[in-house]
């Protein structure tokens, strides 16, 4: 199983470089009389227009704010406007399974300084179904390239003891909306030439275009992913 998750590990490698069913869990408990619940933490909403149909996500700003004020600076700059979703990597014989990945690619000039890392040993987030992650190189470097999970994918998460880079990839929200549109682009047509090194083969033929990407407001009826 380790060797198969490393395997894995180095095919879904995900770059920062613009230029080139986990287990359900009980009900929490309720709480004791005459005691308040805890609030839920705050979250905030944004919806990617894409040419395969809209995306609506749900940002967890208290939980990862770092990432999630990063992401909403290139929302509210429209700097997402115009660019696309251009890779799509599936588990293999896993075809079901697998993430895929956006960002800015064209303009360097649009790319603002890279974040701090977030773990999601700090932020309790997971890389599960419909959770939307920062694509890195080493942990601090990340700047704009995002990808969405299909499936279960917890092996990216933070590893404390794992060798090397164990910091895995930040996690800031998830998918409530449009997880039919995230299939879509997982399951078209990739190019067998285009890519660099583990990246070949994986960059999609026609990328997908991102239409708009905009702040928003929560659903009436309030979705799983």
């Amino acid at each position: 199983m380790t060797r198969l998750r490393l395997t894995l590990a180095a095919l879904l490698a995900l770059s920062a470089n613009p230029l080139l069913a986990q287990a359900a869990l009980p009900p929490p408990p309720a709480a004791p009389v005459g005691t308040t619940a805890a609030p839920r933490p705050a979250t905030v909403f944004v919806r990617i227009v894409t040419g395969e149909g809209p995306i609506l996500l749900e940002l967890e700003k208290e939980k990862a704010p770092v990432t999630v004020a990063n992401f909403l600076k290139y929302v509210d700059l429209k700097r997402y406007d115009g660019i696309s979703f251009y890779r799509a990597v599936a588990v293999p014989n896993e075809p079901s399974q697998g993430f895929v990945q956006g960002g800015i690619r064209e303009d360097a000039r649009k790319i603002l300084p890279p974040i701090s890392h977030e773990p999601t040993t700090r932020t309790g987030l997971h890389h599960t179904d419909g959770a939307i992650s920062m694509a890195r190189n080493a942990p601090g470097t990340a700047t704009c390239d995002f990808f969405i999970i299909v499936g279960d994918m917890t092996y990216m998460d933070a590893n404390p003891a794992a060798p090397g880079d164990n910091q895995g990839y930040a996690v800031f929200g998830h998918v409530v909306e449009g997880m039919d549109v995230v299939k879509k682009i997982l399951a078209a047509p990739r190019s067998p030439t285009a890519g660099v090194g583990v990246m070949k083969g994986q960059m999609l033929a026609v990328p997908v275009k991102i239409l708009t990407a905009r702040r928003a407001t929560a659903p009436a009826t309030p979705k799983t992913p």
